[in-house]
C-alpha cells in the first residue's frame, strides 16, 4: 500500500501580493509545528511539494526532521486567480460547473487534471512507500474530488479555514482506497466570510 500524506499549508500573510512568494505568518510558522508532531512517528520515505513558499515552509520542519530533501513540482501549485475572482458566488460557480473560470483564471477542472496527473506519476514511481505532499486548498479539494466525487463545495468550505490541514490517502497502485483526516487548526479565513455572504 501507497501513503499520501496530503499537507494544506499554515495560515499565510493574505495581504502579501505576490503568491508564489508569500509567506507564512507568525502564527503560522508556529502552527507548522503541528504537520512535524503528526507525522514524525509515520515512517516518510519521500517528501514533495508546490513551489509556492507557504506549502514548503509548512513542510520544510518535518522534512528536516526525516533528513529528506523536498521535491517541488509545478503542477501542485494552488489554483490561478483571475480577474474578479473574488466576486460573491465564485465559489459555488467553480465548484457546481468545473469548467468555469474567471478571466486569467483556473477552472476546477485546470487545477485538478494537473495534480492528478502529478500524483498518478508519483504513485507510479513510488509504489509502497509513505510520502508527504504539501499543497494548497483548492489544488488539494480538486484532488480529492477526483477520487471522491461527491466531494464539493460545501466541503470545500468546511475546510477553507483549517491550515495547516493534513490528510492521509491510501492507494494500491493506482487504486483509491480511502481518505483519514488526521490534523488540522482552524484559522478565520477572509474567503470563508465571502462564502457565507454569496
Amino acid at each position: 500500500m501507497t501513503r499520501i500524506y496530503f499537507v494544506r499549508h499554515a495560515e499565510p500573510v493574505h495581504e502579501h501580493e505576490d503568491d508564489r512568494t508569500r509567506p507564512l505568518t507568525a502564527e503560522g510558522i508556529r502552527d507548522a509545528e503541528l504537520v512535524l508532531n503528526t507525522l514524525k512517528s509515520k515512517e516518510i520515505d519521500e517528501f514533495f511539494c508546490s513551489p509556492y513558499k507557504r506549502s514548503l515552509d509548512t513542510i520544510k520542519r518535518t522534512a528536516e526532521d526525516y533528513e529528506k530533501m523536498i521535491i517541488t513540482d509545478e503542477r501542485l501549485r494552488e489554483r490561478e486567480k483571475g480577474v474578479n475572482g473574488n466576486e460573491h458566488g465564485m465559489f459555488q460557480k467553480r465548484w457546481a460547473d468545473h469548467s468555469f473560470h474567471e478571466e486569467e483564471g483556473e477552472s476546477i477542472g485546470m487545477v485538478q487534471e494537473r495534480c492528478i496527473q502529478a500524483v498518478k506519476e508519483i504513485l507510479n514511481e513510488h509504489e509502497e512507500k509513505n510520502i508527504v505532499i504539501g499543497t494548497h486548498g483548492t489544488a488539494l479539494c480538486s484532488i480529492i474530488n477526483y477520487y471522491i466525487p461527491e466531494f464539493g463545495c460545501d466541503d470545500f468550505l468546511r475546510i477553507i479555514d483549517w491550515m495547516p490541514y493534513v490528510v492521509e490517502m491510501d492507494f494500491e497502485g493506482q487504486k483509491f482506497l480511502e481518505l483519514t483526516e488526521h490534523a488540522h487548526i482552524e484559522k478565520v479565513f477572509k474567503g470563508k466570510a465571502r462564502a457565507d455572504k454569496a
